[in-house]
């Protein structure tokens, strides 16, 4: 891995669509199917971690991936459907094979979230192995 400098920056930016809300999220779970029809916390949350992990992959070997290991957002604006939103992070640590987040998420009124995030490296075969052997534990 050629290690991504400090304050990287990427952006990114999508429309929420009725499958973004929180009605939509979870139909298995009966307590959101009479919330409001505004952008899902997860799915903002799901969002500036896709823009981390996106700017991270032109560092990353063959055979290396993220995984998120952190989140601390707050979600301070309600988005209505058919409005864009853009979220922007910035790297501002590596330790190790840790990487640290400063990520934000606004809307066209504004800011709508705001937080950090951390994600470590991983060697997805030796990642999946461990994953298997932990279901082989548990009888799964």
């Amino acid at each position: 891995m050629s290690t991504p400098a400090l304050g990287l920056l990427h952006r990114e930016t999508m429309r929420v669509e009725a499958r973004h809300t929180v009605p939509a999220i979870a139909p298995d779970w009966p307590g959101f199917a009479d919330m409001p029809p505004v952008l899902a916390t997860a799915i903002m949350v799901g969002f500036m971690e896709q823009t981390c992990i996106t700017a991270l992959r032109p560092y990353l070997q063959a055979g290396q991936h993220t995984v998120g290991t952190r989140v601390d957002m707050s979600h301070v604006a309600a988005t209505p459907v058919g409005m864009r939103i853009t979220a922007e992070v910035e790297l501002t640590s590596v330790q190790g094979r840790t990487l640290t987040f400063r990520v934000s998420c606004h809307d066209d009124a504004g800011l709508i979230g705001e937080g950090t995030h951390n994600r470590a490296i991983i060697d997805v075969e030796r990642f999946l192995a461990r994953v298997a052997s932990k279901q082989g534990e548990a009888g799964a």
